[in-house]
Parts: C-alpha cells; sequence; structure tokens
C-alpha cells in the first residue's frame, strides 16, 4: 500500500501514456483491416491495383505512430527511458494521464474513421483507378485532425515537464 501511494502519480501517468499509444494503435489496427478488407475485394478482381489499395491502406496506421510518439515522450519527460524515473503527486499523475488522452482518443476515433474514408477510396480505385489521388486527398482531410490531437498532447506533455 505504501508503494502505491508513494508512486501512484507516476502510475497514473503510465497509465495515460499506455491509454495514448494503446487507443491509438487499436484505431489504427481496426482502420487498416477496414480497407485491407475492400482491398481484397479489389485485387482478387484485378491484381495491378494492389500498390493503389496499398497506399490507402498505409494511410490509418499514422495514428498508431503519433500515439508510440507520444508514448515515449512521456516515458522519457517522466525519466522511465534514459534517467530516474520521477516522483509525482497523485495531481501531477493524473496531469499527464490527461494529456495523454487526446492521442489516444482522438487517435482511436480518426483512425477508424480515417479507414473508412480510405475504405471508400479503394472502392474509387476499383471504378476509376486514374482518380486515386482524389481518394488519397479525402482520406487525408481526416489526418488532420490526428495531428491536432498529437499537438495537443505532446504541448499538454511539454508543459507539465
Amino acid at each position: 500500500m505504501e508503494e502505491l501511494l508513494a508512486n501512484g502519480g507516476l502510475y497514473i501517468a503510465v497509465i495515460g501514456a499506455s491509454l495514448a499509444v494503446g487507443l491509438a494503435c487499436a484505431g489504427s489496427g481496426r482502420g487498416v483491416g477496414t480497407v485491407g478488407e475492400a482491398a481484397a475485394g479489389v485485387i482478387s478482381e484485378d491484381p495491378g491495383k494492389f500498390a493503389s489499395c496499398l497506399i490507402l491502406q498505409i494511410l490509418p496506421g499514422t495514428q498508431g505512430l503519433y500515439g508510440l510518439v507520444v508514448w515515449f515522450y512521456a516515458l522519457f519527460t517522466l525519466g522511465i527511458i534514459g534517467g530516474t524515473p520521477a516522483t509525482l503527486t497523485l495531481a501531477q499523475g493524473i496531469g499527464y494521464c490527461f494529456a495523454c488522452l487526446p492521442m489516444g482518443i482522438g487517435g482511436y476515433v480518426t483512425a477508424i474513421a480515417q479507414g473508412r474514408c480510405a475504405a471508400a477510396g479503394v472502392n474509387l480505385v476499383a471504378r476509376r483507378p486514374e482518380e486515386m489521388s482524389k481518394g488519397i486527398i479525402m482520406a487525408i482531410m481526416v489526418e488532420f485532425y490526428a495531428i491536432l490531437c498529437l499537438l495537443a498532447s505532446f504541448l499538454m506533455l511539454l508543459f507539465m515537464a
């Protein structure tokens, strides 16, 4: 019990960092899977469209990478990576946890939305391969909001340190 009270803030902060990467990667996995399902149907009819479908499938995976960046940065600022673990009050730990949540929650939601958008882009490639760039642009529009989530978490972590 003393261990939990002494290091409870650090534990809560690590939970927040874990949520950032876990939720963002879960959303990316779901988004990439959605596009993969659509792409498999297209490729079964025309294997020459594999490269176009793969480009669209990669897009929803970026949120998982952003979550990993937040996770690394949080663990670095907490001293868990390359230092001595910080001693945090419970309030500070909750602050770190909440600083990681924009990337976790936003990454999860935007990855799924981007996967659905990119899957529609795969359907566009199936009918009009020359319009692939339009499908990519539509999927990238969702990326902007994932980047805002990354920025929000990064800035909050920066100010927590």
